[in-house]
């Protein structure tokens, strides 16, 4: 029993020393393709996009990165399992039942994968359309976040409370983009029925310009937030409509910061912005 382990111990060890060498070189050749190909990856990407008209160069580059990272990562897998086999291969494991059950494996996703399937065909279209990218805010079958990875089979998204949301691609059956191209402020204000609307109107406007001057806000704006309409005449107070483009994803700190502006400005100015109240009428 004895002699039979320390032979076969032997062996294995003259195994090791005969093809040991030459899978580390193996081995270490791969690290230096995969890191040589991740770059060619990148580089290839970059020039091969084609911007498109709506985008900035910020909302370009989230589609490059994300091409970029689920290009690489199906490089890698392939790459690594290749050598995986050579390596093996090299120490004289026979790898042809494994290629062959690897095809079996395969018809059996072919009947048994469907929605996995599903899940990939529809990620490489959402890819392909460049429907969203790494870094937008989406709404997914009503999950809203940070599109924080993108696979083949599954997009990750961080809401707004820092919950993770795993949806898989075969799930998804409308999109709204919040950070494509551009995003719009949409307020609704309300001044009380004995104030002017012009001197609300007015005095929105300035603060909408002013906010173009200021290098800060000037940043996240494409234009300046101004006055659209009235747009309803409310039981308490007339409701104005306010409008105004910003870059992508930067709608809602705008509106806050529009909101404290015109509710500060309006107290100045005597113009009240009303609440609904009840009135209590005694016998």
């Amino acid at each position: 029993m004895k002699e039979n382990i320390l032979n076969i111990l032997t062996d294995f060890w003259g195994v090791i020393l005969s093809n040991g060498p030459k899978a580390l070189v193996i081995i270490i050749v791969t690290m230096f393709v995969s890191r040589f190909g991740k770059v060619v990856i990148e580089r290839v990407v970059r020039k091969a996009i084609i911007g498109e008209p709506d985008l900035d160069p910020e909302a370009e580059t989230k589609r490059e990165d994300t091409l970029i990272s689920i290009l690489n990562g199906t490089f890698k897998v392939v790459l690594w399992v290749s050598v995986l086999l050579i390596v093996l291969s090299e120490f004289g494991v026979n790898i042809g039942p494994l290629i062959a059950g690897a095809g079996v494996v395969g018809i059996a996703v072919g009947f048994g994968g469907q929605y996995l399937i599903k899940d990939v065909i529809t990620g490489i279209f959402i890819l392909l359309e460049n429907q969203y990218r790494i870094g937008d805010i989406v709404d997914i079958g009503g999950a809203a976040g940070l599109v924080e990875s993108i696979s083949l089979r599954v997009t990750t998204l961080r809401d707004i409370d820092g919950v993770v949301h795993h949806i898989p691609h075969g799930e998804v059956k409308t999109v709204s983009n919040m950070s494509k191209g551009y995003s719009r402020v949409n307020l609704v204000v309300g001044i009380s029925y004995s104030d002017s609307i012009k001197e609300a109107a007015d005095i929105i406007n300035k603060i909408g310009l002013d906010m173009w001057k200021d290098d800060e806000w000037h940043a996240q704006l494409k234009e300046a937030p101004y006055f659209v309409r009235v747009e309803e005449l409310g039981d308490s107070a007339v409701m104005l409509k306010v409008l105004g483009e910003t870059h992508p994803g930067k709608q809602w700190s705008v509106a806050g910061e529009l909101r404290q502006r015109i509710k500060e400005t309006f107290d100045r100015s005597g113009i009240s912005i009303p609440f609904p109240q009840i009135v209590v009428h005694g016998k």
